[in-house]
């Protein structure tokens, strides 16, 4: 297995490069910024993407995921309820003073309890809404390991005060449908450094009773 986990853009979102040596297949989650590195990891290790799986899409986790597309011939795929914020990109780039990347309507959405991933290292999407509407976390399950976008940090959650948010409902995702998994379950975050189930349920200031 190929697990590569490292920041892009200017607001350090995480992105990984996960790979099957053997079949010569990756996928590449939240590929928000610095493409030609990414694409650079992808040959480097000789692989072929066969996904393009966002989290949601906020231009630091999507920004670049077309680019990537055209690169490669890969598929994005993207929660449908995240539409509204793709068409936002403009207003997203504005926010950050940077320049608005091109997207374009993902190819599958990211429905709930789909299976997504590499025939050797499945997984199953989880819709976790409140950061945006359309946020997902990506489980694989033999893996112990979860990609959990802006839903849920070390320490901390996703913010909800931008279009979409809603705090309840992410407290309400984090504790139906992420608390309930494996204390041993690693977390990598959207941002910032991986953690698990089994430390943010204990420590999380957010989520303590």
């Amino acid at each position: 297995m190929i697990l590569e986990t490292f920041p892009v853009g200017p607001l350090q979102c995480n992105c990984t490069v996960l790979g099957d040596e053997a079949a010569g297949e990756a996928i590449v989650i939240d590929p928000g910024d610095e493409i030609d590195r990414i694409h650079r990891r992808l040959v480097a290790h000789n692989l072929k993407l066969k996904q393009i799986l966002i989290t949601h899409a906020h231009i630091d986790h999507i920004g670049g995921a077309l680019k990537l597309k055209r690169l490669t011939g890969a598929p994005i795929l993207l929660n449908e309820n995240d539409l509204a914020l793709l068409e936002m990109m403009h207003e997203q780039a504005a926010w950050l003073g940077i320049p608005t990347p091109a997207t374009a309507p993902p190819d599958e959405t990211l429905a709930d309890g789909q299976r997504v991933g590499l025939d050797s290292f499945p997984a199953q999407v989880i819709h976790t809404p409140g950061h945006t509407q359309g946020s997902v976390c990506v489980h694989f399950v033999p893996l112990k390991m979860i990609f959990a976008g802006d839903t849920l940090f070390a320490g901390s959650i996703g913010r909800t005060d931008l279009p979409g948010g809603n705090y309840d409902q992410i407290l309400d995702s984090i504790r139906a449908r992420l608390l309930s998994l494996p204390d041993e379950t690693k977390v990598v975050p959207g941002h910032g450094s991986v953690t698990s189930i089994g430390a943010e349920r204990r420590a999380n200031p957010f989520l303590l009773p």
